[in-house]
């Protein structure tokens, strides 16, 4: 693997280029181990998650809605 270092004007290393052949087969070796696509998710994103599960926790008692247990989410991970 031909590797090079991208350096700041301190010469302290900040970044590696790797040649796309080399990226293609780290990406077929890591693709089962790591979500190489990954992306936090936005501060919107969040608010309307605990918005959805508050709502959901709402029709749950109210009768309207049956919840998954704990134990089921976790294996759903």
């Amino acid at each position: 693997m031909n590797l090079q270092y991208i350096s700041d004007n301190k010469g302290k290393k900040t970044g590696v280029f790797i040649p796309i052949d080399d990226w293609k087969i780290l990406q077929k070796h890591l693709s089962g181990l790591v979500e190489l696509d990954y992306q936090e998710p936005t501060k919107a994103e969040i608010l309307e998650g605990l918005k959805n599960a508050f709502n959901e926790v709402k029709l749950h008692r109210e009768g309207k809605i049956k919840l998954k247990p704990a134990r089921q989410l976790l294996h759903e991970l």
